[in-house]
């Protein structure tokens, strides 16, 4: 992949370029209305960050800004002042609808809104302009990002041309003025900006770097400070708690359980609804199970799994779950629970390569077929269908997978019975 060059607002900013803020959720957020999730670092930097440069802005993005005494002044500085604001509400994330309601209060136009084709639309902007767009979930695609790069930058030199009016309230209530900031405060706040140094996404962004070059513990010390920075934000303690358990250090079971101890920042068993916590769970106790043999343990990780997959519909969650309960189908000295394990395993696969070959056959691909192919193969083969089985694992291995694709797929293949 090429390498992302990155840029910041530096100490020579000039305070009379345009600036443009971004209104959204970063790293991995889901839309529990569908149950996706996607990478929004993604849209961002492969979209949103590159059309708005091109278009001669300076492009700002809230984490970018970020710590624990600017945070709010600046906030609200840049969402009334900034020249444009664009929002991505893919997620529906409560902030970002949020901060764009405040937007939409304080000026009546360059407003740009971005949305990814599934999901809904709020009632309440139904009526406005939106630049939609497909996000593959992990990535978006090389061909989406250009093109969508290219209608990004004709919508913001239209507006800027013909100057619309793009705020409901401006739009239903004559005689508004919009909201005012001084210029010495605005100028003040863009200075500060200018000086500071380690921002929260410029952090973010080298630990997924140390994490390319499996180089886990650096990375969890960068997701740790992240933490530090916003510590409400659920996807670096998510990152923390993956590295922290990856590095296996000091040892592989103190890892384990030092991430664990991390995760229960945002993870309970009865209460949490986010796919990727519940992912994550199901894989720590899972590992632990594998170190202890704790039963107690196992079924942590099958119950973590179950919820994700009963929110999200996630295929792999699915088959991380039907994994999980036939090694408690092997292990429970229970017979009622050995049936029970075995017949839910089974439903399971069943209903993930109904969900899976429905979607190819419509090409409603927005995840790679690679791994779609890697799934079907490995639930038919623990369903006993072999001849499936190994088409759709022909499929997957002609698909290019990396060494670590491979190794993971075989993992979850069921060993020939001797």
């Amino acid at each position: 992949m090429q390498s992302i060059k990155l840029s910041y607002p530096s100490r020579a900013m000039n305070m009379k370029q345009k600036l443009c803020f971004t209104i959204m959720g970063f790293g991995k957020k889901t839309d529990y209305s569908t149950g996706r999730t996607y990478d929004l670092d993604k849209t961002y930097l492969n979209i949103i960050k590159p059309a708005v440069e091109n278009a001669g802005y300076i492009s700002i993005r809230a984490d970018e800004i970020q710590d624990s005494s600017l945070i709010d002044k600046s906030m609200y500085a840049l969402l009334i002042k900034a020249e444009l604001v664009i929002a991505d509400i893919t997620t529906l994330n409560p902030n970002a609808l949020y901060e764009l309601g405040i937007r939409h209060a304080a000026r009546p136009n360059y407003t740009i809104i971005l949305k990814d084709k599934d999901g809904k639309i709020p009632f309440d902007l139904d009526h406005n302009r939106f630049l939609i767009y497909t996000h593959l979930g992990d990535d978006v695609g090389a061909t989406e990002a250009k093109e969508c790069q290219e209608r990004l930058l004709n919508l913001i030199t239209d507006i800027e041309k013909q100057k619309p009016v793009d705020s409901p309230l401006f739009t239903f209530l004559e005689g508004l003025n919009p909201h005012q900031i001084s210029q010495t405060d605005y100028d003040q706040i863009i200075s500060k900006l200018s000086e500071k140094e380690g921002h929260v996404f410029a952090v973010s962004e080298k630990a997924k770097l140390l994490m390319t070059k499996n180089d886990f513990a650096d990375a969890a010390l960068l997701w740790e400070k992240a933490s530090s920075l916003l510590p409400d934000e659920h996807y670096f303690i998510q990152q923390h708690a993956l590295c922290t358990y990856k590095s296996e250090l000091p040892s592989k079971e103190t890892s384990l359980l030092s991430a664990l101890t991390i995760l229960s920042k945002i993870y309970n068993q009865e209460d949490t609804n986010d796919p990727e916590t519940l992912g994550l769970a199901g894989a720590i106790y899972k590992r632990i199970y594998s170190t202890t043999s704790d039963i107690e343990t196992l079924k942590s990780s099958i119950n973590a799994y179950k919820r994700g997959y009963i929110i999200s519909g996630d295929y792999y969650t699915g088959e991380n779950y039907a994994s999980c309960l036939d090694v408690l189908s092997n292990a429970s000295a229970d017979v009622e629970e050995q049936v029970y394990c075995k017949y839910q395993s089974k439903t399971i696969r069943k209903e993930i390569i109904s969900d899976i070959t429905k979607k190819l056959f419509l090409d409603d691909t927005s995840q790679d077929k690679k791994w779609m192919y890697a799934t079907l193969a490995n639930c038919h083969f623990h369903l006993g269908n072999i001849t499936d089985a190994e088409t759709n694992e022909q499929l997957f291995l002609s698909s290019s997978p990396e060494g670590w694709e491979i190794e993971t797929y075989q993992q979850h293949k069921p060993k020939p019975q001797i």
